[in-house]
C-alpha cells in the first residue's frame, strides 16, 4: 500500500470514473487500473463496483477511503512542514467562476511580488466541488460566495458585494432616474446555469421581494451573460467585480433602488491542514486587497 495507489483511491471515489481520475492525476488509465487491481489483490477485496456509467465504492473501499484520506493528508503536511521556509513551494487556489476572473489577479500580482519564488496553482469550481476539494486537501484555499455548507472548513468573510443591474444601452431603464424592481416583472432575465451559486443569489433576493424573474436562457459564463444583455436578449444582475472590469458602451449598469441584492465573499480551508507561511502570506494579502464593506 503505496501513497500513489491511495491518492488514486480517493480521486476515483471523487470523480466516480477511472478515466477522469487518471486525468486528473496526469497518468493513463491503465496506470491506474493497475494500482487499483494491485492493492485490491494485496487486500483481497474489491474496492469499487460499476453502477451504470460510474463507478462506486464498496463497503470495504469506504473503509478504507476514510483512512486514506487521513494518511495522504499527514503525508502531504509532512512535506510541507519539512520544506517551508516562506519563499518556495506551491500553493492550490480554488474559486468559483463569478470570483476568479474578477479578484484574483490583482490578489495574485500582490503575492507574486511578495514572493516571487512560489508557484500558484488556480482551479475554476463551481462551489460544491471548491468545498469537496479543499475538504480533501486538493485545494489549498477557496475563495466563494456565502452561503455556504461547512463540511469542516473553516469560512472567514471577507466583504459583502452588491449585484446591479444591467441593461442593454438602449433599454428604457438606462436612462431612468430610478431603477426599480417592479419595473422588472414583465423582463426576461439572463441567468447563469442552476451550478453557480449567482442564480440562487438573484432567485432568493427577488422571491424575498415576492417577484419571480422570467428566464429566458442560461449560460455557464457570466461574460456570455453580458454578452447577450448587450444583444437585447434580456437583463441580468451581475456582481460589482464584473461591472469594474466592463467597459463595453453596449451595455449599462444600475442600483436597484430600495434595498440593494448583494452577496458576501468569503475565503475558506481546511482547519486541520498545516498552514505554510506562503498560505498565511496569501491570506493577509486577501485580506489587504478586498475592497472595503
Amino acid at each position: 500500500m503505496d501513497l500513489p495507489s491511495l491518492r488514486a483511491i480517493l480521486k476515483i471515489a471523487e470523480r466516480g470514473s477511472f478515466s477522469q481520475a487518471a486525468r486528473d492525476l496526469g497518468v493513463t488509465q491503465p496506470a491506474i487500473s493497475q494500482q487499483v487491481g494491485k492493492l485490491e489483490t494485496e487486500l483481497g477485496r474489491s474496492l469499487f463496483e460499476r453502477q451504470g456509467r460510474r463507478v462506486t465504492l464498496t463497503e470495504a473501499g469506504d473503509k478504507l477511503r476514510r483512512h486514506a484520506e487521513q494518511i495522504v493528508a499527514l503525508a502531504d503536511d509532512a512535506r510541507r512542514i519539512v520544506t517551508d521556509d516562506g519563499e518556495t513551494g506551491k500553493i492550490v487556489i480554488g474559486a468559483i467562476p463569478t470570483i476568479a476572473p474578477y479578484l484574483l489577479p490583482e490578489v495574485l500580482c500582490a503575492f507574486r511580488d511578495a514572493c516571487p519564488r512560489a508557484q500558484v496553482e488556480v482551479h475554476e469550481e463551481v462551489t460544491a466541488s471548491l468545498l469537496q476539494r479543499c475538504a480533501n486537501g486538493e485545494i489549498d484555499l477557496g475563495l466563494l460566495a456565502l452561503p455556504a455548507e461547512r463540511r469542516y472548513l473553516h469560512l472567514e468573510r471577507l466583504y459583502d458585494e452588491e449585484l446591479l443591474l444591467v441593461v442593454q444601452a438602449s433599454h428604457p431603464l438606462a436612462t431612468a432616474r430610478k431603477a426599480r424592481l417592479e419595473d422588472l416583472q414583465e423582463e426576461p432575465f439572463v441567468l447563469l446555469d442552476e451550478a453557480h451559486c449567482l442564480s440562487g443569489d438573484i432567485r432568493s433576493f427577488c422571491l424575498r421581494k415576492r417577484f419571480q424573474p422570467v428566464t429566458t436562457g442560461r449560460t455557464t459564463q457570466l461574460a456570455t451573460v453580458q454578452e447577450l444583455v448587450a444583444l437585447g436578449h434580456g437583463v441580468s444582475l451581475i456582481p460589482e467585480m464584473a461591472r469594474r472590469r466592463d467597459a463595453d458602451p453596449r451595455r449599462i449598469y444600475r442600483s436597484l433602488d430600495g434595498v440593494r441584492p448583494k452577496r458576501t465573499i468569503a475565503m475558506c480551508w481546511n482547519p486541520d491542514r498545516y498552514q505554510s507561511k506562503l498560505m498565511k502570506s496569501l491570506i493577509s494579502q486577501l485580506r489587504r486587497l478586498s475592497p472595503s464593506p
